[in-house]
C-alpha cells in the first residue's frame, strides 16, 4: 500500500475568484505581506502496489482534474 497525494491548481492564465476572494479577506483581517492566493484542490488516495504511476495521471487528468482549466501534480508520500 502506498499513499499518494495528488494537487490540482488552476493553471496561471486561470481567474481564480476562490484564491482572490482569501487574499482580500486576508487582507481585510489585518495581514499583511500575501500579496496572491490560489486555490485547488488536494487528493490523497491510498492504492496498491499495482498501481502505477501511469494508472494514476490517468487518474489525475480523467477525474480529479479538469484539463482545460487545471494542471496537477502527483506524487508518493511515506506513511
Amino acid at each position: 500500500m502506498a499513499r499518494v497525494v495528488v494537487d490540482v491548481m488552476p493553471k496561471p492564465e486561470i481567474l481564480d475568484p476562490q484564491g482572490q476572494a482569501a487574499a482580500g479577506a486576508l487582507s481585510r483581517l489585518g495581514f499583511t505581506g500575501v500579496t496572491e492566493v490560489r486555490q485547488g484542490k488536494h487528493f490523497e488516495l491510498e492504492v496498491d502496489d499495482t498501481v502505477d504511476d501511469e494508472t494514476l495521471g490517468k487518474i489525475a487528468e480523467g477525474f480529479l482534474a479538469n484539463p482545460v482549466i487545471e494542471e496537477w501534480t502527483i506524487r508518493r508520500v511515506e506513511k
